[in-house]
């Protein structure tokens, strides 16, 4: 059984949320403030998802983000009553793997969840499907879900995992964004989006960090994005 963490400060939110994905088969956590969030995540290592709030008391949902980045891909799904496309970027920036804005339905929130778990999973593979994907000092293993550069621990979210490992089984191929937008979200790409483009700068940022004397992905203007040859 997944379980999921639910770190929302409104006990009623918190407690429907947790009700609902019961009820739907899921085992559920829940807590009322950041700096319980970040000590269930570093302590739990079968969680499978969480739904993270921005407001939080003791510590934002946002600070949260960052900090359980630092040493987890879990899938993190943010709830905000914030609307703005900035503020969704700078969250996908940060890590997040989904948005949704309150107020919300709970089949909305269900939905989210089973699609952020689907591409989560997806980069899983069976023992007999074993694969590892190796490009410059870039090592994907794939059954696994885990990458290294240089023979450092790359950590990625689910998405930035899924774009390498389409980019490193495809070395040759020019990738648009709307290739890898509907390959890897499994939706209809809309032109003004930035989600790939944000994507592509966290991982480049991430592989430079860890080996700034190599360039692994370049952007061919107006076209989309391919590995350095």
């Amino acid at each position: 059984m997944k379980k999921i963490l639910t770190a929302e400060d409104d006990r009623e939110i918190n407690r429907l949320i947790c009700e609902y994905l019961s009820s739907q088969g899921y085992e559920t956590l829940s807590v009322l403030n950041g700096l319980d969030a970040v000590r269930i995540v570093r302590e739990q290592n079968d969680l499978s998802l969480l739904i993270l709030d921005l407001m939080l008391p003791f510590q934002s949902g946002d600070m949260v983000l960052q900090k359980i980045r630092e040493f987890s891909d879990i899938p993190v799904i943010v709830v905000s009553a914030k609307s703005e496309t900035r503020s969704k970027i700078d969250l996908i920036r940060m890590g997040a793997d989904d948005y949704i804005t309150k107020p919300f339905d709970l089949d909305e929130l269900l939905v989210r969840v089973e699609a952020v778990l689907r591409r989560y999973e997806g980069n899983s593979r069976k023992p007999e499907e074993a694969q590892v994907l190796t490009y410059k000092n870039l090592m994907l293993d794939i059954t696994a879900g885990a990458a290294t550069v240089c023979g450092k621990t790359l950590t990625l979210t689910s998405k930035e995992f899924a774009i390498l490992e389409l980019m490193l089984k495809t070395p040759t191929k020019l990738w648009s964004k709307a290739n890898l937008f509907e390959s890897v979200w499994g939706e209809n790409y809309i032109t003004d989006d930035n989600t790939v483009k944000v994507h592509m700068s966290n991982i480049r940022s991430k592989l430079k960090k860890l080996d700034p004397d190599n360039e692994y992905i370049e952007t061919v203007w107006g076209m989309g994005y391919r590995l350095v040859t």
